[in-house]
C-alpha cells in the first residue's frame, strides 16, 4: 500500500482529500493527514479506513521527519514559506513532494540534487499557479505546432463570489486567506510588457491601472496586474513576446474602492497603531482622515472621496466603517491587521453561499501573415462553503498529479512546473471530466 502524507488540512485541502479517499481503495493508497486541529481532519475523512488523522506541529522538522520517512509521497499544503524546509527533509529521506505554491529561488536551488536522486518536486500545481500554466501551455504548444508566432499573452484569474451569492456592493467575499487579500500587490513594483515596452506600476497606482474584461454569461470584470509577469516569458518559452501580462480579476468598482484604502494608508502592515485594541471601525477610519474641528467622520470621508468617487460611499457603509462599537482588535495591531478583521467579518461566506473561480486567457498570434486572437475562459462554481471552487481548482490538480507520480506516469525529475505536455495533458483531461472546463473562442483580427 502506498502512503501519502498531507501536511495541512485547511480550506484548499478539502477537495484534495475527497479525491484521494475516493480513489484510495482502487489505487491501494493510505492517507496520513496532519493538522494542528485534528478534529478538522476527522471531519474531512469521516469513517474512511483509508486515512489516519494526525496532530503535531508540521512546521517543526523533528516532528514531521518520522512521518515523511513513512511516506511514498508528501503533499505540502502548508504556508508557502515552509515548503523549502519540507523539501530539504524530503531530499534527506528520498521522498517525492508536491506543493501548489510558487517556486522560490531556494526551492529552485534544490533542482540538481533532487534530479540526481530521481525525485519529483512538483510545484505550482494548484490553480494560480497551476491550472493557469497548464491551460496556457496547451494553447501555446498548439499555436507553435501550427507554425504560428505568439505576439501577445494576457492571463487573468480571480477567486470571487458566484452571481447568486453576490449580495454586497464590492462583488466580493473571502474565499482564501484574508491576509493576502489585504496585502495584495504590496512588496514591490508590478512588472509586465506591453507592445515591446517594459511597464512598472508602484503599489500606490496598482488599483488605478486596470483592464476591462467581459466573459459571456458572467458579465464584466476588471483585472489589475500581478507583481511579476516578466519571469513568465522564460517559463512559457516566450522570450521574444511583445506583450505579456498576468493579472487578478475582480468585479467592477472593487479596484476603485480598494484604492481608497491604499490612498488612505489603511493597508499598511508595518506601523503598530497606538491603542489599536480600543478602536472601533469609526475611530479606525477617522485616524486616517484629515482633522477637522466640527465635521463628522462621514463628512470628512465624503470630502476625501470627492465628487468623482462619492458613488463608492455605500461600499464603506456596508463594511461598517461608521460603527462605533469597538472591534476588540489586538494591542499593537497594524492598520492591515485591523482591516483584515473587518473584511473577514463582513465578507464571510454564508452557509448557503457559493464561490466562483474565474480564469481568462487572451492570445494574439500570426500565422501565414494573418493575425488571430484566442480567448480561453474557465468559470468554476463551488459546491458549498467546504468544497468551494477555490478548493476544487487548487486541490484537484494536486490530487491528479499525486496519482500520476505514484503510478510512475511522470518521468522527469528535479524541481518541476507543470508546463510539459506529458504532465499537463492528462491533468487537464481529467479536470475537464470533473467539470473544470475551458471554453475557447477563435477570431481573425482584421
Amino acid at each position: 500500500m502506498k502512503s501519502i502524507l498531507i501536511l495541512g488540512a485547511g480550506l484548499s485541502a478539502s477537495s484534495l482529500i475527497r479525491y484521494l479517499l475516493k480513489n484510495a481503495a482502487s489505487e491501494n493508497w493510505h492517507l496520513r493527514i496532519v493538522d494542528q486541529d485534528r478534529d478538522l481532519v476527522l471531519k474531512k475523512i469521516g469513517d474512511s479506513p483509508y486515512a489516519t488523522a494526525l496532530s503535531f506541529n508540521a512546521l517543526v522538522s523533528e516532528e514531521r521527519m518520522p512521518e515523511i520517512e513513512k511516506a511514498d509521497l508528501v503533499i505540502s499544503m502548508l504556508p508557502a514559506r515552509f515548503h523549502v524546509e519540507v523539501a530539504k527533509d524530503c531530499l534527506k529521506l528520498k521522498k517525492h513532494l508536491i506543493t501548489p505554491s510558487y517556486v522560490s529561488s531556494e526551492m529552485k536551488s534544490l533542482h540538481e540534487e533532487a534530479k540526481k536522486e530521481k525525485l519529483i518536486f512538483l510545484n505550482e500545481i494548484g490553480v494560480d499557479p497551476g491550472i493557469d500554466h497548464m491551460s496556457a501551455m496547451k494553447i501555446i504548444h498548439e499555436v507553435q505546432a501550427s507554425n504560428g508566432t505568439i505576439s501577445s499573452f494576457k492571463s487573468f484569474c480571480g477567486g470571487l463570489i458566484a452571481p447568486d451569492s453576490d449580495n454586497n456592493p464590492w462583488g466580493y467575499k473571502i474565499t482564501w486567506n484574508p491576509k493576502n487579500v489585504v496585502l495584495a500587490g504590496q512588496g514591490g513594483l508590478s512588472s509586465f510588457k506591453r507592445n515591446k515596452e517594459f511597464k512598472y506600476i508602484p503599489y500606490h497606482q496598482l488599483f488605478r491601472r486596470i483592464d476591462k474584461i467581459n466573459i459571456e454569461g458572467y458579465g464584466d470584470f476588471e483585472g489589475y496586474p500581478n507583481r511579476d509577469s516578466l519571469s513568465y516569458q522564460s517559463v512559457y518559452g516566450l522570450n521574444e513576446i511583445e506583450t505579456i501580462y498576468r493579472g487578478t480579476l475582480r468585479r467592477p468598482t472593487y479596484c476603485e474602492a480598494w484604492d481608497v484604502f491604499v490612498q488612505l494608508g489603511m493597508t499598511d502592515h508595518v506601523l503598530p497603531l497606538t491603542h489599536s485594541e480600543n478602536l472601533s471601525p469609526r475611530t479606525f477610519l477617522n485616524a486616517f482622515l484629515a482633522y477637522h474641528p466640527t465635521k463628522t467622520v462621514e463628512e470628512k470621508f465624503k470630502d476625501f472621496l470627492g465628487s468623482h468617487r462619492i458613488h463608492l460611499f455605500g461600499h464603506f457603509e456596508f463594511l461598517g466603517f461608521f460603527d462605533a462599537k469597538p472591534m476588540n482588535g489586538p494591542a499593537g495591531a497594524t492598520a492591515a491587521e485591523l482591516l483584515e478583521l473587518i473584511i473577514t467579518e463582513k465578507w464571510r461566506l454564508a452557509p448557503q453561499d457559493k464561490d466562483m473561480l474565474v480564469m481568462h486567457h487572451q492570445f494574439e498570434y500570426t500565422k501565414d501573415q494573418q493575425k488571430y486572437r484566442i480567448e480561453s475562459s474557465m468559470v468554476s462554481i463551488g459546491e458549498d462553503p467546504v468544497y468551494t471552487a477555490m478548493s476544487n481548482t487548487v486541490g484537484l490538480p494536486v490530487a491528479i498529479a499525486s496519482k500520476m507520480i505514484l503510478k510512475g506516469m511522470i518521468n522527469e525529475y528535479g524541481v518541476l512546473l507543470p508546463v510539459n505536455k506529458a504532465i499537463y495533458q492528462p491533468i487537464l483531461e481529467e479536470l475537464e471530466a470533473l467539470g473544470i472546463v475551458f471554453n475557447d473562442k477563435h477570431y481573425e483580427i482584421q
